[in-house]
């Protein structure tokens, strides 16, 4: 079973933050980065459920959404990655697929702590 603990606690903790910060630090950028990993896993996720579909761009709510934007987006990453772990468990899933879930998720965490930095 794929661990994808430190996703969502990545996500989740980021999540707050943004929910958190005040609204001028929000417009310095805070949101746009936010939506914008928002976005890429959202992505991620679309395009792991369905692949050869053109994924569908996460729409901009606000900068005081941003954070929940991104929680539900990481939150559907990693239910789209615990499934493909399964199917490959269990001999379902593409062998051709772009990377196995494990790398996937390992790049999702890597990018959500970075943009935590910088948030």
């Amino acid at each position: 079973m794929l661990d994808v603990t430190p996703l969502q606690t990545a996500v989740d903790a980021l999540a707050d933050r943004l929910r958190s910060l005040p609204q001028s630090r929000l417009h310095r950028g805070a949101a746009a980065e936010g939506l914008a990993l928002a976005r890429r896993l959202a992505t991620r996720a679309q395009l792991i459920e369905r692949p050869g579909e053109p994924p569908r761009e996460l729409p901009d709510a606000g900068v005081f959404a941003v954070g929940d934007q991104l929680a539900v987006a990481g939150h559907d990453l990693v239910e789209a990655l615990r499934a493909a772990a399964l199917r490959m468990a269990d001999g379902t899933g593409d062998s051709d697929a772009k990377a196995a879930p494990a790398d996937e998720l390992a790049e999702a965490v890597r990018e959500v702590r970075a943009a935590a930095e910088r948030c």
